[in-house]
């Protein structure tokens, strides 16, 4: 009898997290690397935010929370999601979790059973897929294209839901492509859903204060409420705050699904860190201004690396409408060799060749479930994104 669960021969481990970790070492041993895999802001959490959770120390605020949250963020939550969603949530329609991650794994934990089935637009953020398969449920991809601008059609969607569909997942603005869906895509995904009352959407707005030029976020149950009591909206401090370390997640959803989801928590990990959520009531609560400046670096740095990697032969990279990634072509490139002679025959290989040869972490796209393309995250400075879109230029420019 094997001493391992069969489970894990279902889920690979987290390729952002192995590239991030191989620039480290490369780094640890002298050479001089530029990560670009990391998904995480380069901004520190706004002092007002760090000053509530000092304050929560001093105050004591250090005991077991309710395994839900504390009261104070759960009615926070609820505002923000009025405020800024148009979505009406009382505070125990929410849940808030160590991360964006736990408040997708319980939610699936929650309602998975085995067969059922997780539609996802791909390419899609790497842990999507594993969650599912741990939680004993099966992934249903439904492609996307460079050409549609990475975004999941009505038609596509209404091929992959079948009588197993438990979930459809969204992510907008997307990890890895940066593509986020306007009120009118919106629309027609929720005219497909309409039609389909045993498919539940889970909306991950993880990056939803993350959007540039005139783009407007909408979540969908938003555009559509009568998608409402079969929707679970998450989001989360980690992206918009510079709160990545942070770690807390929230949603808001239907009460007997939160409330099974607390049941899992609450013989999981139980609740989030306690000084973590007072900072992050302060977050959702205190001022925003600070989130339009940080944006316009970002839309800066956006600008830059795709008109840089655009000017990178057989390279193709359209500009995404949030987040902070882009999500290049190197279709252009299979088939090339390097200068020592080495065949680049698939997007990983791209990758690795280019960190061996110019430093540049990336990561390879089909680890995303979509290539041959590459991801960037441009959550660093304009200098060393000039730079390692320089490096890149070199690099592709020596293919034969």
């Amino acid at each position: 009898m094997a001493f391992l669960a069969d489970a894990l021969s279902r889920v690979k481990p987290s390729a952002t997290i192995a590239v991030t970790q191989k620039a480290r070492e490369l780094k640890n041993a002298g050479r001089d690397v530029i990560g670009l895999g990391a998904g995480e802001p380069d901004f520190d959490t706004p002092d007002n935010i760090k000053n509530a959770a000092i304050e929560a120390i001093r105050r004591g605020e250090t005991k077991y929370p309710p395994v839900s949250g504390i009261a104070p963020l759960r009615e926070a939550i609820a505002k923000k999601f009025k405020r800024e969603n148009n979505l009406d949530y009382r505070p125990e329609q929410t849940i808030v979790g160590t991360g964006g991650k736990q408040i997708l794994f319980n939610a699936f934990m929650a309602t998975l059973n085995p067969g059922d089935e997780v539609i996802i637009p791909r390419p899609y953020w790497v842990s999507y897929p594993e969650m599912v398969a741990i939680c004993g449920g099966t992934s249903v991809f439904a492609d996307t294209s460079i050409d549609n601008g990475f975004k999941l059609t009505p038609e596509v969607l209404e091929k992959a839901i079948t009588p197993k569909t438990k979930w459809l997942l969204m992510n907008s603005p997307s990890n890895p492509s940066g593509a986020a869906y306007t009120q009118a895509e919106l629309r027609a995904l929720a005219d497909v859903l309409l039609k389909h009352p045993h498919v539940w959407t889970l909306t991950d707005d993880m990056y939803e204060h993350l959007t540039y030029g005139d783009f407007v976020f909408k979540t969908i149950a938003e555009v559509e409420p009568n998608l409402y009591e079969r929707t679970l909206t998450m989001n989360g401090v980690s992206k918009a705050y510079a709160m990545t370390g942070w770690r807390i997640g929230y949603a808001g959803g239907p009460v007997p699904l939160i409330k099974a989801m607390d049941m899992i928590q609450g013989q999981q990990t139980s609740g989030a860190c306690t000084i973590a959520q007072w900072a992050s009531v302060e977050a959702l609560n205190g001022p925003q201004d600070f989130i339009a400046k940080n944006k316009a670096i970002f839309q800066g740095r956006r600008d830059l690396v795709v008109s840089m990697l655009n000017q990178a032969r057989g390279i193709t990279c359209p500009s995404p409408e949030g987040a902070f990634y882009v999500y290049p072509s190197c279709a252009q490139l299979i088939g090339k060799k390097t200068k020592a002679g080495k065949v680049i025959d698939s997007d990983e290989a791209f990758c690795s060749e280019l960190l061996d040869a110019e430093g540049v972490a990336v990561v390879f796209g089909s680890a995303f479930g979509l290539g041959p393309n590459f991801r960037i995250s441009y959550a660093t400075s304009d200098a060393l994104l000039e730079e390692a879109c320089t490096r890149i230029q070199r690099f592709t420019a020596s293919l034969t």
